[in-house]
């Protein structure tokens, strides 16, 4: 199992307040007592969780949003297959608001020479498009969310305000049929709710971790964007369900051949 994947794991055994002990990821992983230390010493440093004897705890209180380099570790196969898929949708000559996260931040990498007008919701994806040399690139103002470099606040809102887009490219901290789309942080609630009034459609970006779970904002229905893309790991009952809804939702398979 790769280290991304180990992380991944041990996040999610921690989700919820539990303990996690060694000796039980050692056996879910299948790997030594050695690197098992070695994972969490790495997550303590990062500030995901407290090491205690013979395992450790949870840092942060159930809800609160992991790091962004430990998220950009997690699922990358998914995310970037994901984000071939949704830049398939978008036509040279566009106007697309990209939201923020590392689905979103695959998505730049892949509009790095097409000819679009983007507005950014993060300081990681302004940076990827900066040298872009066909990207048409505006920047919003407001607050920069520290560690998360994303945008937030009324300036970044009366930006997007001021403007209309053909599509929002939008990545929601969680996704369900019930809970709809939900993000950590209530000022990227907000913003996530203006790119949806002010683009002609919508795409949302949900790799099957994000399904099923609940943040603590809440940002609109599970049925309210036109387009959802996701992969094989969502769950398939929920999927039809949506469909049903009248939602599109297409599955990006991260085994295809790019």
């Amino acid at each position: 199992m790769r280290s991304a994947e180990r992380h991944q794991t041990i996040v999610d055994r921690l989700q919820g307040g539990n303990r996690v002990s060694v000796q039980d990821l050692v056996e879910a992983t299948a790997s030594s007592e050695m690197t098992i230390r070695r994972d969490l010493d790495f997550l303590a440093a990062q500030g995901v969780l407290k090491r205690v004897h013979g395992g450790a705890v949870p840092a942060m209180p159930s809800g609160v949003e992991p790091p962004h380099s430990l998220r950009a570790q997690a699922a990358v196969a998914a995310k970037q297959a994901i984000a071939r898929a949704a830049v398939a949708h978008i036509a040279d000559g566009e106007t697309i608001v990209l939201d923020s996260g590392t689905s979103a931040l695959e998505v730049a990498r892949l509009l790095h020479h097409r000819a679009v007008t983007v507005m950014p919701l993060s300081l990681h994806v302004a940076q990827e498009l900066a040298d872009a040399p066909r990207v048409r690139l505006l920047m919003p103002g407001g607050e920069v969310r520290k560690g998360e470099l994303s945008l937030i606040g009324p300036l970044a809102v009366a930006s997007l305000r001021a403007l209309r887009f053909d599509a929002a490219v939008l990545s929601p901290c969680a996704y369900s049929l019930e809970a709809g789309l939900t993000a950590f942080d209530l000022g990227d609630a907000e913003l996530k709710q203006t790119a949806l009034s002010v683009a002609a459609r919508s795409i949302v970006l949900a790799d099957g971790a994000k399904w099923d779970r609940a943040a603590f904002a809440y940002v609109c229905p599970a049925e309210r964007p036109d387009l959802i893309i996701t992969d094989p790991s969502a769950p398939e009952d929920q999927r039809t369900l949506l469909t049903q809804r009248g939602t599109l939702v297409e599955v990006a398979d991260p085994e295809a051949t790019v």
